[in-house]
């Protein structure tokens, strides 16, 4: 359910029912699942970062019992995403892969995301630099190509300062990460609570708006 819930565009299947990779900040992991037990296979020495990228101390238990009883649509929420953890991924590949899913399905989005050699570490910004404009439009990125190279441009002259962007609240993020070219609020909701796990970040995105209007507010007051 984590890797399909969309917030992630690199935890893969593999070529067995069960087995899952993925490689974040330069490490491996491979998963195995068994029905509802998990087995981690990763280098020496990096399974404090595997734990902590599937945010597994956090209590998401308490975070369900606290939901209003009253609130019927949002207890059958948390029931169908039982087991969902919100990933705590690198900041400069949800920028990339966020820009990217722009009015792109998930199968899409991982299509282009994963387009080359695989397995792969994602590109640094000074990595991704090297692609010219028309060598991004030419993995069919469309409009997108050019908010990728002018944010590869970004970071590279420190505009985009990645460390600073790392170090900000929720809200001085969402201000930082809105004033780059080609970055929108919902983007930048998907960067801070994906990449900076500001778990009160909210992505609102045509589905969401849908849900909110029919569920939580009367559409005539807006």
């Amino acid at each position: 359910q984590t890797a399909l819930s969309g917030q992630c565009f690199r935890l893969m299947p593999g070529k067995e029912p069960g087995l899952w990779s993925v490689i974040s900040q330069g490490k491996l992991l491979s998963i195995r699942q068994n029905d509802s037990q998990f087995t981690f296979e990763c280098e020496e020495g990096s399974l404090e970062y595997w734990l902590s990228y599937f945010d597994v101390s956090t209590d998401y238990q308490a975070m369900i019992d606290s939901i209003d009883p009253d609130d019927t649509y949002l207890l059958s929420a948390a029931k169908a995403g039982a087991g969902i953890r919100i990933l705590r991924q690198d900041p400069w590949e949800m920028i990339i892969t966020f820009v990217i899913s722009q009015q792109k399905t998930i199968p899409a989005i991982r299509s282009l995301v994963e387009a080359g050699p695989s397995p792969f570490a994602f590109p640094t910004p000074e990595q991704l630099s090297r692609a010219s404009l028309d060598d991004l439009l030419a993995l069919k990125l469309g409009y997108r190509a050019k908010y990728i190279h002018r944010l590869c441009q970004d970071a590279l002259e420190g505009s985009l300062n990645l460390d600073l962007l790392s170090s900000q609240n929720y809200k001085e993020a969402i201000d930082y990460l809105t004033s780059f070219y080609g970055i929108g609020k919902k983007v930048a909701n998907c960067v801070c609570l994906f990449g900076l796990h500001h778990i009160d970040a909210f992505p609102v995105d045509t589905w969401i708006q849908k849900i909110l209007m029919e569920h939580y507010f009367d559409e005539k007051k807006y």
